[in-house]
Parts: structure tokens; sequence; C-alpha cells
């Protein structure tokens, strides 16, 4: 039996920032893509790569990663925006991409981002939906978050998600990169703090070889490569001097 989201109240200072709209008057207010709206074949492209700008993000926009059998059943009218927000979420490369390299509670974060266009509330928030992935699956808390009422009054349908809340001081949701510090530091990605750590020059100390080394082997190693060096510059010199 699936547990329940658990009750959170919106704390945080973001939820009681105007949300962006066609009705916000606002430089900054984003376009606003819908499907009712479309009328060509490029308008509909237009729409599709602003769903994926905002699901994959700016920096997983590849042709290797397009959902080619979506993109046909969109323009062909057979699923509707929504739908075709859940299966990018859902395909594998997303997993492969985003899930596969973040803990749950970052994925909590990235999804509000990219699917409900707002950041996470609280970490109470964080929480409860944590639980959802862990209980019962990426799949089902994709379905979770869009079919909900939130999306539902924001998005419907017809509409690409968009981010809805004014950050003033971070930057666009869309530059969020995929994975955290937990996973860059574990792969390897990323080494931000080397100017800072004292471990990486240790191995030029000369303090911590002498009582490793096997000095009656390398003084054995240093004489033989010494009389093999005199033999050849013997050698050498006595065959120049039968030439001559």
């Amino acid at each position: 039996m699936a547990v329940p989201v658990l009750e959170y109240k919106p704390t945080t200072q973001n939820q009681r920032v105007s949300s962006f709209g066609t009705t916000d008057i606002n430089e900054d207010t984003p376009y606003i893509y819908r499907l009712e709206e479309i009328n060509s074949s490029g308008e509909i492209e237009e729409l599709i790569w602003a769903a994926y700008r905002q699901v994959f993000n700016e920096q997983e926009i590849l042709q290797f990663n397009r959902q080619i059998a979506l993109e046909t059943q969109l323009k062909n009218r057979s699923i509707t925006v929504r739908d075709f927000i859940r299966g990018l979420a859902k395909s594998d490369r997303f997993y492969q991409l985003v899930v596969a390299a973040n803990n749950n509670y970052r994925l909590v974060e990235i999804c509000l981002k990219r699917l409900l266009g707002r950041a996470p509330y609280n970490r109470e928030e964080e929480i409860a939906w944590s639980i959802q992935i862990a209980t019962r699956g990426w799949a089902r808390f994709v379905d979770a978050l869009i079919d909900s009422q939130e999306y539902e009054q924001t998005f419907g349908d017809y509409t690409v998600p968009y981010q809805r809340k004014r950050m003033s001081t971070d930057r666009p949701f869309s530059f969020t990169p995929r994975y955290g510090a937990d996973y860059r530091d574990k792969a390897g990605i990323v080494k931000t703090s080397w100017i800072h750590d004292t471990e990486w020059y240790k191995f030029l100390a000369v303090s911590a070889y002498p009582q490793k080394v096997d000095w009656r082997t390398l003084s054995a190693v240093l004489v033989g490569c010494s009389a093999i060096a005199t033999f050849l510059l013997v050698l050498n010199w006595f065959v120049n001097s039968s030439i001559f």
C-alpha cells in the first residue's frame, strides 16, 4: 500500500511572490507555449523545443536525447502536451541523466522546478515527495506531480510548464545542473577544492619514503646500472680505437 503524501505548509518566502503569467507586467515574464495557439509546423517545433528545454534542461538538449515517437504523437495531436511532458520525464534518457545521478531529495527539487515550475516550499515538502519516490517508484511519482491539482490548475493539458516564481537572487531553473555535489565528487567529474587540498602534493615529500624503501635492493640496482654503463663506455671506446 502506497503511503499518502504527507501534509506540509508553504512557508517559504517564494510562495508569497507573485507568479509569472500573461497578466503580469514584467519584462522577465517568459513566453508561454500553448498547443491551442499553434498554427503552423514551425510553431509546434518551437513548442516541442520549449518542452525539452523545460524537462531536460539546457545542458541535456541533444539530438541523442530526442524522443521521436512522442514528438510524432504530439504533432498528430494523439497526445496532449501534458502527456508529452510525462513521457519525457519517464524516458530512459531522463532516467539515466537525471534520476540515476541524484538522491531522492534532489530529485524532488529538480522535478518541482521542471514539472511544476517552482522550487520546493520547504524541507517538509522535499521529505513528503521523497517518500513517494521511495515507496511508489519513479514513474508513479512523475504521475503524482503531473496529475496533481496544482499542475492541472496551472498548466492543464495544453501548456508547456515554465518557471512561475520570480527568484531575485538565484539563477533561472534552466541553469540547474543535472547532478548534485555528492554525485560530482563520487564520480570525480570536477575537483573544485584542489587549491585548498594539501593531500595532492604529499607524494613529493621526501620524508614520506625512507621507511618504505628497501635500500639494499636499491643499492644493488644502482651498482648494476653503473656497471652496465661503464661496460658500454669501455666497449664504445674499444670499438672506436680499433677503427682508427
